[in-house]
């Protein structure tokens, strides 16, 4: 943690990391040597790298969880399990946050009680261009009447801050999705219990991608959790739609027997669970949805 007093402490960042211990070590110290007043709690999902024994030893002062096994994105649930603040950020062993945003962040979220969670600018690698998710976030359809940023139907896991109480409330990432999209159910569930998300472009979260990730593995689990969640929470059309796009994506990738098994296999799961999001919530991904196919028409005939 920043050698601040504990007292004036209201925000917790959480970072979840497995087997890249040089690169978490790196995200550490940058987190580390933060201005702002922050509690650093690290979640090793279980990494065979002897990832928590170096952190340990670099880094006492920190709040390391070990999990039992890799859980994915839930591994989040036990980092947050820790936090004591009133608000969490979240970041990935591959990015850091830039001094005086997270401080920026509680004075946004003290102002704005509505507001859930906001997701910051992403700038990648050493040009540091703001990621193409976060310029579509900037320009999003839905506006910011009333809110301190643009409206948003989603946000970026591992470049958001939340209020702890509403992550607690929602019940954090749904262990069964693993990775891959995992923010979507969160975020329907959020927006359908009222709360807003937004996007807060003065927020800058620093990405430097790892080498040593699986896209493939990544762009399947998409597919299946893209179904999932529709299963759980969207009208039967979109349901429809989803799963056939990932039986689509499945055979692309030559694993349309093996993954489309498993995604069947949790179809039982998806429906036991069932429970459509209000209609506000789907006239707003409406909106969204109408406003990036203008801009693919718009962008083709250019």
């Amino acid at each position: 943690m920043s050698a601040h007093d504990v007292s004036s402490v209201r925000l917790s960042v959480v970072v979840l990391t497995y087997n890249r211990a040089d690169v978490v070590l790196r995200t550490i110290a940058k987190l580390a040597a933060l201005p702002d007043p922050v509690r650093i709690v690290v979640v090793d999902n279980a990494s065979s790298d002897n990832t928590a024994r170096r952190i340990a030893e670099k880094f006492p002062s920190v709040d390391l969880v070990i999990a039992s096994k890799n859980m994915g994105a839930a591994g989040r649930n036990l980092g947050v399990a820790r936090v004591q603040t009133e608000y969490v950020a979240f970041c990935d062993d591959d990015t850091w946050w830039q001094a005086g945003s997270l401080s920026r962040a509680v004075q946004i979220l003290d102002a704005s009680p509505r507001v859930a969670v906001l997701s910051a600018r992403v700038v990648v690698g050493d040009a540091e261009s703001t990621d193409e998710t976060c310029e579509r976030m900037r320009v999003s359809p839905l506006g910011s009447h009333g809110l301190p940023g643009p409206a948003l139907i989603g946000f970026m896991a591992g470049a958001s801050v939340f209020r702890t109480s509403v992550y607690r409330e929602m019940g954090g990432y749904e262990p069964k999705l693993f990775i891959g999209g995992e923010e979507s159910l969160l975020a329907l569930d959020i927006l359908s219990s009222g709360h807003a998300l937004v996007y807060a472009d003065e927020l800058v979260l620093h990405h430097h991608p790892s080498e040593i990730r699986d896209s493939a593995l990544r762009r399947r689990l998409l597919a299946r959790n893209e179904a999932w969640v529709a299963w759980l929470r969207l009208p039967l059309a979109e349901a429809l739609r989803s799963s056939l796009n990932a039986f689509f994506i499945m055979r692309r990738e030559r694993t349309l027997l093996r993954d489309s098994l498993a995604m069947l296999r949790g179809l039982p799961w998806a429906l036991s669970k069932r429970r459509v999001v209000a209609r506000s919530v789907l006239l707003m991904r409406a909106v969204v949805r109408d406003d990036d196919r203008r801009r693919s028409s718009t962008a083709s005939a250019i």
